[in-house]
């Protein structure tokens, strides 16, 4: 082993000391049910090192965390689901982006070929290594080595999708289908790179990918439950599901991926990043909706080949 493979093995475990753990799986040991419950974007441990490396304020770098939205879906697992939450922040890594999504700009060296430096999230400013936050804000003082974004790919990124992907391995062995439920929160109003800029944004956005990326009675039983709480929903219009929402979302293959986002001026002071006392009622909402759909069973959510097999 060469010395720059030992410095390299080292910066990769001081990484993962970091965040120890970097992610957390919570849910009963055999799942009563075939759903994962993710929340990618909630993390809120930031590294000294990448704080220095900004000039933005900590409460400037928080503004592009889904605050507390593993909290308001934590008690998907008292209902038989799986749990599973980021602890590093969107910020530093997003896991809601293909895993080579990265800015050419942002960086000292020319970037290897599979990197994908060419969609609309890289260029929005919103990579697997984001360079802005929230109000476009630039995030680094300086150019990143690439060395940098492969070590928190391959640290952070990898775990987190294998064992999301083995989750939903699991569950579909164990049920016949498994359900993906992206979990994120949204700024109440449209920002000035988004679709709908300066639009006052309702209280649930479903995503399905425009019905491609689960089976129909999904989303409209999501949809139905939550009209019934009392709150404004639509779907797919300005967000229809990120990376994961499309590629776990395969329901010819009984993978069903289906990506809710809540407005935060329901549960939170958007400014100060605090919780509000309506994050109470938001959580117990949110149970129960978990409740509700744990009682889909894999009839509902055969594939046709499974139903014509029967």
């Amino acid at each position: 082993m060469t010395r720059n493979d030992r410095h390299h093995l080292k910066h990769l475990a001081e990484m993962a000391a970091e965040f120890d753990p970097s992610f957390e799986v919570i849910g009963p040991r055999r799942p009563a049910n075939p759903f994962i419950f993710c929340s990618p974007h909630s993390g809120r441990h930031y590294p000294a090192a990448f704080m220095k490396a900004s000039d933005l304020d900590p409460l400037t770098l928080r503004r592009s965390e889904d605050s507390f939205v593993e909290e308001i879906f934590s008690g998907a697992p008292s209902w038989g689901a799986s749990l599973l939450h980021a602890h590093f922040p969107r910020a530093y890594l997003d896991p809601n982006r293909e895993p080579y999504e990265l800015d050419p700009a942002m960086f000292t060296e020319p970037l290897p070929p599979h990197v994908n430096t060419r969609s609309l999230r890289v260029a929005g400013g919103l990579g697997t290594i984001a360079r802005i936050v929230t109000e476009a804000a630039e995030i680094y003082r300086d150019p990143l080595p690439y060395a940098e974004a492969e070590r928190r790919i391959k640290t952070l990124y990898m775990p987190f999708h294998d064992t999301l992907r083995q989750l939903l391995q699991a569950a579909h062995k164990q049920f016949g289908c498994a359900v993906l439920i992206d979990c994120h929160s949204m700024p109440s109003i449209g920002g000035p790179t988004d679709d709908d800029t300066g639009a006052d944004r309702p209280d649930i956005i479903l995503g399905d990918r425009y019905g491609t990326a689960c089976a129909a009675i999904l989303i409209d039983e999501t949809e139905t439950f939550l009209a019934a709480a009392g709150y404004h929903v639509v779907r797919n219009r300005p967000y229809a599901g990120g990376f994961n929402t499309e590629h776990y979302g395969r329901p010819a293959q009984g993978l069903h991926a289906l990506q809710i986002e809540i407005n935060r001026a329901l549960y939170m002071d958007e400014a100060k990043l605090r919780r509000r006392p309506a994050i109470q009622r938001l959580t117990r909402d949110m149970t129960a909706l978990a409740r509700r759909l744990g009682k889909l069973g894999a009839r509902e959510l055969a594939t046709p080949a499974q139903r014509a097999a029967e």
